[in-house]
């Protein structure tokens, strides 16, 4: 009986080995690194980059002046009249090019809390890092009076001030996943509440403002939004990618990534305060949406059936769920255009229910 169980547990060890082989293909770097990728994963983001373009080229050719994607796609190679050129490149483009990096940002934050909490509600924006963005902002807008590069910086600062204080409350010998969702949760609900007291104590043209700027939105936002964001994210998710594999290991358990040689809290400081700063460079240029964070990174794994972090689909999955959102809040509704926030949080709000019925049914919470 003994020697049977052996041979089906080796069985059952090869075949997983000869699926994972034939899902993903070896590729060597020129360093002379050989890096494994999983075909399926891969076919999934560059399908998802499509999409991501094709919704950008159809958000530039919508407004109160429509053009065509051919025209749109001629216009951004040079080919396009005076006119043309000046609402792609400078009023449109910004925007839609602002929007694609929030989305992947919030993408990659949500989905490396996700993995580090080995929770699908350990999102930024569930545990209390966006709103801990968000009442950095309000705090310059209502006792500073800030411009909006002020209330850029408040907000990465709030952000950073949050994740420091999470991660410190949530510390005993090492942060548990579940005890990081909890703490992250109460330090959301007392900024939340910290948010409308700050908004109680406004005066009505601060008030107007930190409200439009709590919906979150992509109006307005031009290349000054672009440049910063796209700084951080040149630096931070290669970081973040770097060290996708420590944090894949990181799900299977503190001990178990000790004894495969990981340096755990080297990993998990450095993806945290990566993921920190992302979604509070997002929040900065667009103000905090909701949601997207929550549900990219779950939508990524089941598409791509691959287990680990998804650090990369998530990414794009979060670009395309922001692109789509800001056209459905700009031509769903008619002459009355809504802030993409607005829409990410009705459509992110179905999916926490349907997140936590499905949790429910299998038992895990």
């Amino acid at each position: 009986m003994t020697t049977r169980n052996a041979s089906a547990r080796a069985a059952g060890t090869a075949r997983t080995a000869d699926t994972a082989r034939t899902r993903s293909v070896a590729v060597r770097t020129p360093g002379g690194l050989s890096v494994r990728i999983d075909r399926r994963s891969a076919l999934v983001v560059l399908l998802l980059v499509v999409a991501a373009l094709a919704a950008g080229v159809v958000l530039i050719g919508s407004g109160d002046y429509p053009m065509s994607p051919a025209t749109v796609v001629a216009t951004l190679f040079g080919n396009g009249t005076a006119a043309q050129e000046f609402i792609v490149e400078d009023l449109r483009l910004p925007r839609i090019l602002v929007g694609l990096f929030v989305g992947a940002a919030l993408g990659i934050g949500g989905a490396v809390f996700q993995s580090i909490t080995r929770n699908p509600l350990g999102s930024p924006d569930v545990i209390g890092f966006g709103q801990g963005a968000t009442v950095g902002a309000l705090a310059v807008i209502v006792l500073f009076h800030g411009g909006s590069v002020a209330v850029a910086v408040g907000a990465v600062v709030g952000g950073l001030v949050t994740g420091a204080g999470v991660y410190l409350l949530a510390w005993r010998r090492g942060v548990h996943g579940f005890r990081l969702v909890l703490v992250g949760i109460g330090v959301a609900a007392m900024l939340t509440a910290l948010n409308q007291y700050l908004i109680t104590k406004a005066d009505l043209v601060d008030a107007t403002r930190a409200v439009l700027w709590m919906t979150g939105s992509l109006d307005g936002r031009g290349w000054t939004e672009l440049w910063p964001l796209l700084a951080l994210s040149i630096v931070l998710v290669p970081l973040t990618l770097g060290y996708g594999r420590p944090l894949r290991m990181l799900e299977m358990g503190d001990d178990a990534a000790y004894a495969l040689g990981v340096p755990v809290e080297r990993t998990r400081i450095v993806q945290m305060g990566a993921a920190v700063l992302l979604v509070a460079a997002a929040t900065a240029a667009a103000g905090p949406i909701s949601f997207v964070a929550l549900s990219a990174p779950q939508l990524a794994r089941r598409v791509t059936r691959a287990p680990g972090p998804n650090l990369g689909p998530s990414a794009v999955m979060g670009a395309v769920l922001l692109l789509v959102a800001d056209w459905v809040a700009t031509n769903a509704f008619g002459d009355r255009q809504l802030p993409v926030g607005v829409v990410t949080g009705v459509l992110g709000g179905c999916y926490l229910l349907w997140l936590l019925v499905t949790e429910r049914k299998a038992g895990r919470i």
